[in-house]
């Protein structure tokens, strides 16, 4: 098994540098250009420490990805699922008016909940319901910054309440996908890269 620590310390240094370099007027765009190879550095890492790449796992990284890409374009197209909304372009390159880095979003995300509510001894159903929760409160917290960093915009000024029930809907069942399938789940990155996600939109409201 690897040791996690230097990764750690890289993950925490990149995060501080956005947190820092957004907020510099002459350099935000620049860090605004590097969110989608922060994500995908941030997934890479995390599926780097995952200890068991059997079929099973395979077909949820796909089937989220896919799952929660399909759901936002589905989400742009019709204005129904999370209220009438669009991406703009901190998340890059965009297919059907959705970045494809959303779907890399989506997987980050139920992967980090799920392997952080892994070892309670709760049934499925509980650590679905809480890391559900925990998800639709971390987009509570990401709304304010994404839409003053231009990820996304809205018809209306903020999000409406639908976007919070339908990420919450959605979340929970990735979510059981996640715990429902045969594979290890612990993962010495998940939690700590949770904790820096929320740390950096937490303090990006603040700073807002």
């Amino acid at each position: 098994m690897h040791k996690p620590l230097p990764f750690l310390v890289l993950l925490t240094a990149m995060y501080s540098a956005g947190l820092i370099g957004l907020n510099i007027p002459q350099i935000t765009h620049l860090f605004q250009w590097l969110t989608p190879f922060n994500l995908l550095a941030s997934l890479a890492i995390l599926l780097y420490f995952h200890q068991q790449w059997n079929r099973s796992f395979i077909i949820f990284c796909v089937v989220t990805f896919l799952a929660g890409f399909s759901i936002e374009i589905l989400g742009v197209k019709t204005g129904i699922i999370f209220g009438e909304y669009q991406y703009e372009t901190t998340l890059g390159y965009k297919v059907l008016e959705v970045p494809p880095m959303i779907g890399v979003n989506w997987l980050l995300l139920v992967y980090c909940v799920g392997s952080s509510f892994c070892r309670t001894s709760q049934p499925i159903y509980i650590k679905v319901l809480y890391g559900a929760l925990v998800m639709t409160l971390f987009d509570f917290l990401v709304e304010p910054v994404a839409i003053r960093l231009n990820m996304w915009s809205w018809k209306g000024a903020n999000p409406p309440v639908d976007n919070y029930i339908a990420w919450f809907i959605v979340s929970a069942v990735l979510l059981t996908l996640f715990h429902s399938m045969k594979f290890r789940k612990d993962n010495p990155i998940a939690l700590w890269l949770l904790v820096l996600q929320i740390c950096f939109f937490g303090i990006q409201n603040f700073i807002d």
